[in-house]
């Protein structure tokens, strides 16, 4: 693993290289390439960390609902789409996303006007197995927030099957 040494200008730059470290460190891959530099404004610029707010930039699944990024389709209904994941955990892993974000960014941040599509999103995920011909076993995750290293800030459930799960996942 290569090392960087920075010099950081202030607090919030050293923040931003601990958040941006953790999100590398955290999926066990890098997301994102650090440039050579000696101050981490820049690397911070190219980094950008995904949004936590409606007011923000559009998540990529905003983008693959509006088919400007191509998916392969699973099941998809008026509040709802499920597609593959480009880098599957299991033979059939599978995300599935509310069509409208709400403030839904993450699960800890669900209020009580999200519990219709809370369902919708497991009755989904249900829809998925079946079609997966994995109903007999599968497991559903939900990463909420950087501990839990959510790495889309756009509600979304992982529908893992096709292989013997394990206990403890992680």
């Amino acid at each position: 693993m290569a090392s960087l040494n920075l010099s950081l200008e202030c607090d919030s730059e050293m923040a931003m290289l601990k958040q941006m470290a953790f999100i590398c460190n955290c999926q066990g891959t890098w997301l994102f390439t650090v440039p050579p530099t000696s101050s981490i404004s820049q690397a911070a610029a190219a980094a950008r960390v995904p949004p936590v707010s409606e007011t923000e930039t559009r998540t990529i699944f905003d983008k693959i609902i509006a088919k400007e990024i191509p998916s392969t389709v699973v099941y998809e209904d008026d509040a709802v789409l499920a597609f593959r994941d480009i880098s599957p955990q299991a033979p059939v892993h599978v995300l599935v996303i509310p069509k409208s974000r709400d403030g839904l960014t993450e699960l800890g941040k669900a209020g009580k006007r999200h519990e219709e599509i809370l369902g919708r999103l497991l009755h989904a995920a249900k829809m998925v197995a079946e079609k997966e011909g994995i109903l007999e076993g599968f497991r559903v995750v939900i990463n909420s927030g950087p501990s839990a290293c959510q790495s889309v800030y756009h509600l979304h459930l992982h529908v893992l099957g096709g292989r013997q799960m394990k206990w403890p996942p992680g």
